[in-house]
């Protein structure tokens, strides 16, 4: 064999192995795998002394999440079914490992602002949409209040899985600034991951 015709066969074969769908033994070693940076599931970014970080939740993560001990394969499946209609991520915003609502506002009214932003206006403020400018219509997202007790402040937003979007080579989630003098944060998120997440070997 040609020594060109060894390259590209090697290169075929990283290519293919690449875009093989993961499965993962438990939920931890999961865990594990999305946080790496190389994998392309979690994104960050610094920007005037605040950390962004946004985490493409995987469907199987939600299904483990309701599964209960005494489970069916018939269970696991109808789960996967409900939740694989949707695409999660979870936005994570902090300044010097503190949530924003400790470090942000200067006093009552901004910290009563921001409260009613974050709990109720983020989808204002919070866009996921092609390179074409198409935009994917936010379903629902979930601020919990920690009160000053988690290092970050963090939300899960949920949109609609539609494959028209994810024929795209990435999609741009973008949160416009909240106030910090941020301006506004981009992320661009491959769609290839979205189409090849990894899965959970649930017994």
């Amino acid at each position: 064999m040609k020594f060109s015709h060894l390259l590209l066969f090697i290169i075929c074969i990283v290519f293919l192995y690449s875009c093989t769908q993961k499965s993962f033994d438990s939920k931890d070693e999961l865990w594990e795998y999305l946080r790496n940076d190389d994998n392309e599931y979690l994104h960050k970014k610094s920007v005037n002394g605040y950390d962004f970080s946004l985490l493409y939740k995987p469907t199987d993560i939600l299904v483990d999440q309701e599964l209960g001990n005494d489970h069916t394969k018939k269970d696991i499946k109808r789960l996967r079914g409900k939740y694989s209609q949707y695409l999660y991520f979870i936005l994570s915003m902090s300044r010097g490992n503190k949530e924003l609502l400790s470090t942000t506002p200067k006093n009552r009214q901004e910290f009563g602002a921001m409260v009613n932003q974050l709990a109720f206006g983020m989808g204002e403020k919070v866009h996921v949409f092609t390179p074409q400018k198409d935009t994917l219509e936010l379903l629902d997202y979930v601020y919990p209040r920690m009160y000053g007790m988690s290092k970050s402040t963090s939300m899960l937003f949920v949109y609609p899985r539609d494959n028209k979007f994810l024929q795209e080579e990435y999609l741009n989630f973008t949160i416009e600034d909240l106030g910090a003098y941020t301006g506004e944060v981009k992320f661009k998120i491959p769609t290839k991951r979205i189409k090849n997440e990894p899965k959970l070997k649930f017994k």
